[in-house]
């Protein structure tokens, strides 16, 4: 399923999530020790059915985003989607809060846009908007047919991984921001309706460089790791995406 403009592709591997939660029931049980040192029956019963429900709804979430011929709908700019579109008059369009809602309301609410769009990924701001009305963005997309899910990276420094070489984005290798306090906008995320998660992570190319270098491969590796055992322990569904840039 391809998932923008990019060349990036969400894929669900049921048996490898469910590895990732096994791992983390471990780790619970690490805090629910009676005084023996070993987890009581009442307690491992407890955690095992929280675990399967979660399981559950991931897979539920996982099933209905990858729907054949869906896509989504990258909606999480920061800023007025309008002033990327290269005309004059779209410029002059203020981008202020009441626009980019206006906007965003207008392009959810799309009669059919669900026949082609199974999941919109929203930027912090527009999962807690509303529109001229009152109606909240995330209404809006599922009364429309679409889950919401948002954007939950903080972006990366741009002075890079020290000693890495400079890639085709004019800086050195970078590492993505965002992990320190994932867990609670995770889970506010969810409270405000988010059922999947999408973390940008970026790997440069150029060979000639060796580019990507085995330090930012791994560094990639560890946190999109971190980012998709966390999400699921809220109950969002990870979009794994290593975004690969060219020279």
């Amino acid at each position: 399923m391809n998932v923008g403009s990019d060349t990036q592709w969400a894929y669900y591997d049921p048996q490898e999530s469910e590895l990732t939660m096994v791992s983390l029931v471990k780790e619970a049980c690490v805090d629910l020790k009676n005084t023996n040192g070993q987890p009581s029956e009442m307690s491992k019963a407890a955690v095992g059915a929280g675990m399967t429900e979660i399981m559950a709804e991931l897979k539920e979430t996982a099933t209905k985003l990858c729907a054949p011929g869906k896509g989504f709908l990258a909606a999480d700019e920061s800023a007025g989607p309008w002033l990327r579109a290269g005309h004059a008059d779209a410029a002059k369009i203020p981008d202020t809060l009441e626009n980019r809602a206006a906007y965003r309301s207008m392009c959810f609410s799309t009669p059919g846009l669900s026949e082609h769009i199974s999941g919109v990924i929203l930027h912090w701001e527009t999962l807690f908007q509303a529109d001229a009305n009152g109606k909240d963005m995330v209404k809006i997309i599922t009364e429309n047919g679409m889950i919401p899910g948002i954007k939950v990276d903080k972006g990366y420094n741009k002075k890079g991984v020290w000693g890495t070489e400079t890639g085709p984005l004019k800086h050195p290798e970078v590492a993505t921001l965002g992990l320190d306090d994932l867990q609670q906008r995770a889970a506010q995320a969810y409270a405000q309706g988010a059922r999947f998660a999408k973390w940008r992570n970026v790997l440069q190319l150029d060979p000639a460089k060796g580019l990507p270098s085995d330090l930012s491969i791994r560094e990639s590796v560890h946190t999109l790791a971190r980012y998709a055992s966390i999400c699921q322990s809220e109950r969002l569904v990870p979009i794994v995406e290593p975004e690969i840039v060219p020279n």
